[in-house]
């Protein structure tokens, strides 16, 4: 089955709502200090700048690992309802921000590759599949000289 196209309207209208949710409304993305970069439903991608509260390791100062893991969590979750938003279009925004309260993180694998030294990062993640209950998504995080700090595998409780 084909998925129908969003009307125009309700799909800009949803991207404005959910940058706003994301920005204002989820107190813990303001923590972490991520930003939406790109609500593409093929590579949805988020940014958040090295701050001294976010190290780790402080002899060498690096990214604390939890914060890469939550970046990622959170940037495959919204690459889901970007997603959703796209292939399982609903008649309001409303109801496609409703969606959001069925999202969970089921299982969640980082590898760590580099380690989390710069002056900002992108994590990025692309829905692999996105089935009427489960999700699965792919996700990486960069710093700013394009250097793969981890990447990681997750699947989401979507309905």
């Amino acid at each position: 089955m084909k998925a129908r196209s969003p009307n125009p309207s309700v799909h800009k209208a949803f991207e404005q709502a959910l940058r706003h949710m994301f920005d204002h409304d989820v107190a813990f993305n303001r923590v972490l200090g991520l930003t939406v970069l790109s609500l593409d439903p093929e590579r949805t991608r988020v940014r958040f700048d090295m701050r001294p509260e976010l190290i780790g390791n402080f002899v060498h100062g690096q990214l604390h690992g939890g914060v890469i893991c939550s970046a990622l969590d959170v940037v495959a979750g919204l690459a889901i309802m970007v997603r959703m938003a796209k292939e399982k279009p609903q008649d309001t925004v409303e109801a496609q921000l409703g969606q959001f309260r069925r999202l969970g993180t089921i299982d969640l694998r980082i590898d760590f590759l580099r380690p989390g030294k710069g002056a900002y990062f992108v994590g990025s993640a692309q829905v692999m599949r996105l089935g009427s209950r489960v999700a699965s998504v792919r996700m990486d995080l960069e710093n700013d000289a394009g250097e793969l700090i981890a990447s990681g595998a997750a699947s989401f409780m979507v309905g």
